[in-house]
């Protein structure tokens, strides 16, 4: 089962089942030590394997458990010989999904949304589970935009069926506006943010076919769709970026989970994902086999080393560690990324109001679409 990382990345927190049985219990990892190490946490019964972990910066868990109808999230740490719980009462709510940690490392958030809206709730990190911020419209998932927990992007499904990321300022009492809008009827989705270099990764369908782009937040250039980021038949997820590259993202280290295409020099198991890693300087994504038994997190160093915690049977808790090299040369028409010739797109000064490169080149019904720069969101007020 994949594992979550604290916002330090200090510590990790999955739910294991020791043996491979079928008994369910939380595990810490501290990952800031010599050799990471992993905890269990057991409580007085196996948990639900549907029960949900974020780790804190602190060391401490939040797990979230539906028992009778009603979220009931808690509180896990070490104690003595055994589990120590702190319980943070209840949540009525028909779904409830967890955030990502937020960048604080202190605060736990969670996503319920009901019919026609969604509540944002604070479990931790305040005075017990708080409303606060009521998004008009289905969100599920989210990412943080900045280092202070202020402003977190939601995809939201709004009424005609449409995604659009919106931004909600909590900081504003958890003031809702938009922040990404392709192009008119297109889904724009927000899949990952790097606060220090304003990079973000987004997923739409504006060129004409569902595809990763990249833009910068604050910026007057339009959104970006590298061919190297659209590998056919793949499904291509973003999961972690290189942190400390202030102002630098065409610098800035990505790792990509690619699932779903067998390679010439590897057995065609779509269980097992590539990892691959680019830069938005780079015209090719260079790929690597992912370590057996990853768990499907990871996190960059400053530095651009990738650390990625795995488990096998032999071993209990591990880290490998990656470093991307310099620039791939360019993909043969073979491999995932088609050649395609040299332009600004993937990563040179592309003049505002140009198209993407992948609205350019990507074939469609109807004239290509034109990106509407990033720099309409209203972050570009608040310091972007």
């Amino acid at each position: 089962m994949a594992c979550v990382l604290s916002a330090d990345g200090g510590y990790a927190a999955r739910l294991a089942s020791p043996g491979g049985t079928d008994r369910w219990c939380p595990e810490r990892w501290t990952l800031d030590g010599p050799e990471p190490y992993a905890v269990p946490l057991p409580g007085s019964q196996p948990e639900d394997p549907h029960s949900q972990v974020l780790p804190l910066a602190d060391g401490r868990v939040l797990i979230l458990r539906r028992v009778d109808g009603r979220y009931r999230p808690s509180l896990l740490y070490p104690s003595g010989a055994g589990t120590g719980e702190v319980p943070l009462g209840t949540v009525d709510a028909a779904q409830l999904a967890l955030l990502p940690p937020a960048p604080d490392g202190r605060g736990g958030f969670a996503l319920a949304a009901g019919a026609g809206t969604t509540v944002l709730w604070r479990l931790v990190g305040g005075d017990g589970p708080e409303r606060v911020a009521v998004v008009p419209g289905l969100c599920t998932d989210g990412v943080w935009l900045d280092r202070d927990g202020r402003m977190l992007a939601l995809n939201r499904r709004g009424d005609d069926g449409v995604v659009k990321a919106v931004v909600v300022d909590l900081g504003r009492g958890g003031a809702v506006s938009p922040l990404l809008e392709i192009a008119e009827g297109s889904n724009d989705r927000v899949l990952l943010a790097d606060p220090d270099s304003g990079l973000l990764l987004v997923r739409s369908d504006a060129p004409g076919a569902d595809r990763v782009g990249w833009g910068v937040l604050g910026s007057h250039r339009p959104v970006r769709f590298p061919e190297a980021l659209h590998p056919p038949g793949a499904t291509v997820t973003p999961f972690a970026a290189q942190p400390g590259q202030a102002l630098l993202p065409e610098r800035c280290a990505v790792a990509l989970r690619v699932d779903g295409v067998p390679r010439a020099d590897r057995p065609c198991d779509p269980a097992l994902p590539w990892l691959a890693l680019w830069r938005p300087g780079w015209r090719a994504v260079s790929y690597v086999p992912a370590p057996h038994g990853w768990l499907r997190a990871g996190r960059f160093t400053a530095e651009g080393a990738l650390l990625l915690p795995y488990a096998t049977p032999e071993v209990r808790c591990a880290v490998a560690r990656l470093r991307p090299s310099g620039p791939p040369a360019a993909p043969r028409r073979a491999a995932h990324a088609a050649p395609r010739a040299a332009g600004p797109g993937d990563g040179g000064a592309a003049p505002s109001g140009r198209r993407a490169p992948g609205a350019d080149t990507t074939p469609g019904p109807g004239p290509a679409r034109r990106p509407v720069p990033l720099a309409q969101a209203p972050l570009a007020a608040a310091g972007r």
